[in-house]
């Protein structure tokens, strides 16, 4: 399985995220708007070149809706408590994090809310865990591949220049890609994911 096209996705990845993010560029365009259609792009180019694989990559059993509303539920837990520990330990935590949700003046709620659940938290789980950590598995085996992509999926948070939200991408990354590991399939993350984000940005905001 040629790993060229996940190249290229974490070429564009980088790239979009850098505009979102980076101080420089930061800004310049809604970021509800920059994130709907850099999710759309990468999620098209990993549907695209899987095309052929879609019927069985993305068969589906009801029974992951629990598996990703429980898992939501205990992400959610764990950043609310990492929250309230790190804003003791540490003085920038408090800023940092507000910075993340600084973007909320940008749109509604209930815009934000629907494109998290229903668009930005599921194409991201497609593009990052049924794209390029399954295709990075199959090259360099299933703990590289988990390893790797995360590691990736992180780094391109870096852009920020903020702790608080590239530690939460890593946390976030290593816990949907074992979700991925462990189920062998996009879907329990890709529910988690959407619930999550519409929680932890919307309904329940851990500031």
């Amino acid at each position: 399985m040629s790993l060229k096209p996940v190249a290229v996705g974490f070429l564009a990845a980088a790239a979009f995220w850098f505009f979102m993010f980076s101080p420089l560029t930061a800004g310049t365009v809604n970021f509800w708007l920059a994130m709907t259609l850099a999710t759309g792009t990468l999620t098209a180019w990993a549907l695209g070149n899987d095309r052929h694989e879609l019927r069985a990559l993305y068969a589906f059993k009801p029974g992951w809706i629990l598996t990703g509303l429980v898992s939501a539920g205990i992400l959610y837990l764990l950043f609310f408590t990492g929250d309230r520990i790190s804003s003791l330990l540490f003085d920038f935590s408090k800023p940092q994090v507000a910075g993340i949700y600084s973007t909320r003046s940008q749109a509604s709620p209930a815009l934000i809310g629907t494109l998290l659940l229903l668009w930005i938290g599921p194409a991201e789980e497609i593009f990052w865990r049924g794209f390029a950590q399954r295709r990075m598995a199959a090259k360099y085996g299933q703990w590289w591949g988990y390893f790797l992509t995360t590691a990736v999926y992180a780094l391109i948070h870096i852009w920020a220049l903020n702790f608080m939200l590239f530690m939460a991408s890593l946390i976030c990354g290593l816990f949907w890609g074992w979700m991925y590991v462990k189920y062998r399939s996009v879907w329990p993350g890709l529910i988690s994911h959407g619930v999550w984000d519409l929680v932890i940005f919307v309904l329940f905001p851990i500031q």
